[in-house]
């Protein structure tokens, strides 16, 4: 059985699209996913499965089904635990001098973004923030207020054209700590 974390984009945001993370667990549980654990309300779910299915096509599952009980969309980006970890172990800002790993996030992509998309960003100074792209993720170090930033999941979806989700520092080692429970 393989053990996947799904991060949800957009929701319980200032009472919009609103769902309870005990509803949420029993919806994952009526796809037949197993051991479902949600942590804190912004939509991270660990589940283990046999399925074999693309992380792409558990997303477009779990998206349906939430559409079909709540009429509204929301995107589903999925990473299995040894991503995770990868993901983990790749961030460059970790590594910095005098680096406050409360100021560090990560930003999902839904899928690899094209190479003249990232192109076009790979300049872009918003000093003192900074970010680091590879793969189907972006390190982000926002010394000030997430909350601010430039860097925001809206930017780099219109730069991208993928779907972007973030989450703090803290939360991606969480949720790679009750994946590998």
């Amino acid at each position: 059985m393989q053990t996947f974390i799904s991060i949800l984009r957009g929701i319980n945001v200032s009472g919009q699209k609103k769902i309870l993370m005990a509803d949420l667990k029993a919806l994952y549980e009526k796809l037949k996913l197993k051991e479902v654990i949600t942590y804190i309300q912004s939509g991270n779910v660990v589940f283990k499965t046999d399925e074999k299915i693309s992380d792409r096509e558990f997303a477009e599952k779990i998206e349906k089904a939430i559409f079909k009980k709540y009429d509204f969309h929301v995107p589903v980006i999925i990473r299995n635990e040894d991503e995770i970890k990868k993901i983990i172990s790749a961030n460059d800002f970790v590594k910095e001098k005098n680096i406050d790993l409360k100021r560090l996030h990560v930003t999902f992509l839904s899928e690899i973004p094209s190479k003249t998309n990232v192109e076009s960003i790979e300049n872009i100074d918003f000093s003192p923030e900074k970010f680091i792209i590879k793969g189907k993720e972006l390190y982000l170090h926002i010394p000030v207020s997430y909350g601010e930033t430039k860097l925001s999941n809206n930017f780099f979806e219109k730069k991208l054209k993928v779907t972007a989700t973030t989450r703090n520092w803290n939360t991606v080692n969480k949720l790679f700590e009750i994946a590998s429970q």
